[in-house]
């Protein structure tokens, strides 16, 4: 027995008298564990730990237990299943946010794990119909190829029968002008309606399940009036079958069937182009790795079983499995997949390496520092799926108006029926269902994600990665372009090219001195110094940091201040040399003072080189017809400086980030779209306040954090192209657009009125998705400058 149930209905059978019961039955009683389907039983697995440790991303800064991850949607159709199951999951008690991507079918999740568990949301969505399951770019290839295959399998029958059925429409046709006996015309009805079964029972099953789905739901998908169109004209066909009277459309039927099935297949098509780009990247990790033993013994051992300090060997032509710490070698490294770069970068030892990257000349050995969803490809990967999930503003508003759209035609279909039952009942049939046919509120919400995926996919290879659904959309729009000045038009590798010290004090001294000062900094200045000043062991105290003027600390129990000159003079009390302060700016230089109580005890000068596209990046904005301005904490003469080179007119220095942000703000009131290109911690508030901001790839994380879009390559002009592409993406949605619209305002009065018929409104269908797709699919193309 499973359970006392069990045993209280055996023992109830045998009070009965009845036991022969279990003599002649065929087989055991189903348990409750056989009674679980399937799929409910296997996701269970989902919820252990170790499972999600591979495709599961933890918030560990929220105060609740936030977890988020990529699902896989199985049975998504149209935009309509979009909606159905973004609205279904976000209402789910626990669940914090929900986007679901219809060009690529994948879905992130984000919940909280201590009121709902990730088996329960995979059960929410099978109820509603549809599969998920974790996302895996192997599977997915898999689920593509499968659907592919059942689509021409679909499309072929459909095709074969289609052909014949039409053959025998002709002879009805020509017979009804040149005459035919009545008997041959019945029998041509029976070997149609022959035909058209197989189309109508599996390669008509697509639609009519999903619109089933649909209407049991209580939704308006964009199958639903297709389904109805194909059932109305069948079923009338039927009936004149069997009676003997009225018209037959089973070639309608069976080309509704067919053109449908074609659009599907190519939209299958051109979603699994547009999404190249992304999967690319995700299939760059290779499948295996040489892991090294204690005794340097090589062994061959899946990627995904590679844990933090595991030894690598990587041979040349071979791919870093994971992000890495080159322990021996030296070789160049193919990086293009992750930063756009054609050219290959030389890495050596005490380097670091990121998985995906291609070795090329000689064998490395790499110490594994970071694995699964913390490498900077799962970061990237990530970053674009959200861009892709999110909806623009004009991607939000199609999908409403196509979700009113269907509930319009039925209730329209419905009134063009009645119109025609009264006036003329001969064609009510092919007319109603030419109405249900002809429209296609999917053109509204399809190439918009289409168009949105195609473009991000795009610039990826460029080393421009969209980390909002907005970005592209706002930066388009954008009037100002806004740059900050270190790390973005410079390299940001700063180097200590001349220092000043007051009598009594040493230049090594204070060098120790002010890299103590700025340990644990990621800035550029404190990398310089740390590098100047090489490994000193002074411990710092008590360090506190004023954001884009210095910071202060105690330094073997002496209070120093390190910053800005006006910094270090207003903290301490004392005067620096302003003499030797303009000698050592006169070349461009930035320069950072170094006090205490007593006295400035140095001046340091830093000198950086612009990137070599700075200028030609500057001019293409301006000849695009933006507005460049350059905001800089840097002292005027240093900004102005650096300005001149690369023909930036309006110049701002001597800037703290708050007055950054109130200039970006003063912009904005007057009317400005800001795009604000930056780099560091002190960019992090005026990127988050800026309509669309573009971090440097080599930034900060809070930086990257801030940012609607990261330029993970050196270089400039990958922000232009992006400027570009941005363009041509809205440009393609606007015309998408009003091509849907154009052609429902033309189709559907024609259709209404009776001058297309059944087939013609089948075709129209089709080709308008098709056009759309195609449309959006241009963006993939390169474009000649």
């Amino acid at each position: 027995m499973c359970c006392k149930g069990c045993e209280a209905v055996a023992k109830a059978i045998i009070d009965a008298g009845m036991g022969d019961y279990y003599k002649f039955r065929t087989e055991n009683a189903p348990t409750g564990r056989e009674l679980v389907p399937d799929f409910l039983q296997q996701i269970s697995i989902y919820d252990n730990e170790t499972v999600q440790g591979s495709f599961v991303r933890r918030d560990t800064t929220a105060a609740a237990d936030e977890r988020e991850a990529d699902l896989i949607l199985e049975g998504i159709t149209c935009a309509a299943c979009i909606w159905l199951n973004e609205r279904h999951l976000a209402a789910l008690p626990g669940v914090l946010e929900v986007a679901i991507n219809y060009t690529t079918h994948r879905a992130r999740v984000k919940w909280d794990n201590s009121q709902i568990r990730l088996s329960e949301i995979l059960a929410a969505v099978s109820r509603i119909g549809y599969l998920a399951h974790p996302y895996d770019p192997n599977r997915q290839q898999q689920l593509l190829e499968q659907e592919r295959r059942r689509h021409i399998r679909r499309l072929g029958l459909a095709g074969v029968l289609g052909m014949q059925v039409m053959m025998i429409a002709v002879a009805l046709y020509l017979g009804a002008f040149s005459g035919i006996e009545e008997h041959f015309r019945q029998f041509f009805h029976w070997v149609s309606l022959g035909l058209t079964l197989p189309v109508m029972l599996y390669s008509a099953q697509p639609f009519f399940r999903t619109a089933w789905r649909d209407v049991r739901r209580l939704q308006a998908g964009m199958d639903v009036p297709v389904s109805i169109g194909i059932l109305v004209a069948f079923a009338g066909s039927v009936y004149a079958t069997f009676t003997g009277h009225g018209e037959v459309y089973y070639d309608s039927v069976c080309m509704f069937v067919f053109f449908l099935l074609t659009g599907r297949y190519f939209e299958l098509v051109a979603r699994k182009r547009a999404a190249e780009a992304s999967e690319t990247l995700v299939r760059s990790v290779p499948a295996m790795a040489t892991r090294l033993g204690s005794n340097n013994e090589e062994t061959l051992v899946a990627v995904a079983e590679l844990i933090v300090g595991d030894r690598v060997r990587v041979r040349p032509g071979e791919t870093v499995p994971a992000d890495g710490l080159i322990l021996e070698g030296q070789s160049s490294m193919d990086e293009s997949l992750l930063t756009g770069e054609s050219l290959p970068v030389k890495r050596g030892r005490h380097e670091r390496v990121v998985g995906g990257a291609i070795n090329i000349e000689s064998p490395l050995l790499i110490r594994i520092e970071q694995v699964g969803q913390d490498t900077v490809l799962s970061s990237i990967l990530r970053l674009l799926d959200r861009a892709q999930t999110e909806k623009p503003r004009i991607t939000q508003l199609a999908d409403r108006t196509a979700a009113w759209f269907v509930f319009a035609v039925l209730l329209l279909a419905g009134s063009v029926a009645a119109y025609w039952w009264q006036v003329d009942p001969a064609h009510w049939l092919p007319i109603t269902v030419s109405v249900l046919v002809v429209t296609c509120p999917c053109a509204l919400s399809l190439a918009t994600p289409t168009a949105v995926t195609a473009a991000t996919g795009k610039l990826i290879v460029s080393g421009l990665l969209a980390t909002r659904g907005h970005a592209l959309e706002t930066l388009a729009r954008a009037t100002h372009i806004v740059f900050d000045k270190t790390g973005t038009l410079t390299h940001g590798t700063l180097n200590l090219v001349a220092s000043e010290v007051s009598k009594g004090h040493d230049v090594d001294a204070c060098l120790a001195i002010a890299a103590a000062l700025e340990t644990g900094s990621e800035h550029p200045i404190a990398r310089a110094i740390r590098h100047k000043a090489g490994t000193n062991g002074l411990p710092a105290v008590e360090i506190r940091n004023t954001p884009g003027a210095g910071l202060k600390g105690q330094v073997n129990g002496q209070r120093y201040w390190l910053g800005t000159p006006l910094f270090v003079e207003q903290q301490s009390g004392q005067k620096y040399d302003s003499r030797a302060l303009q000698t050592l700016r006169a070349s461009g230089n930035t320069v950072i003072a170094l006090g205490n109580g007593q006295a400035v005890l140095a001046l340091f000068a830093f000198g950086d080189t612009l990137r070599d596209d700075a200028a030609e990046a500057v001019a293409a904005l301006k000849a695009a017809g933006k507005q460049v301005v350059l905001l800089s904490g840097d002292h005027l003469a240093v900004a102005q400086h650096v300005a001149g080179k690369i023909g930036i007119d309006e110049v701002y220095g001597d800037l703290l980030p708050g007055e950054k942000l109130a200039h970006v703000r003063h912009l904005q009131k007057q009317g400005a779209v800001v795009a604000m290109v930056g780099d560091g911690i002190n960019d992090a508030p005026v990127l988050a306040a800026a309509q669309v901001s573009i971090a440097m790839g080599g930034g900060t994380q809070l930086a990257a954090a801030s940012a609607d879009m990261l330029l993970l390559s050196d270089r400039l002009t990958g922000l232009v192209e992006g400027l570009n592409m941005a363009k041509r993406m809205l440009w393609v949605i606007r015309q998408n657009l009003f091509w849907a619209l154009t052609y429902n305002l033309l189709a559907l009065p024609a259709a209404a009125a009776g001058y297309i018929a059944p087939w013609m409104a089948a075709l129209g269908m089709s080709a308008s998705s098709l056009i759309v797709v195609g449309n959006a699919l241009r963006l993939l193309r390169n474009k000649r400058n």
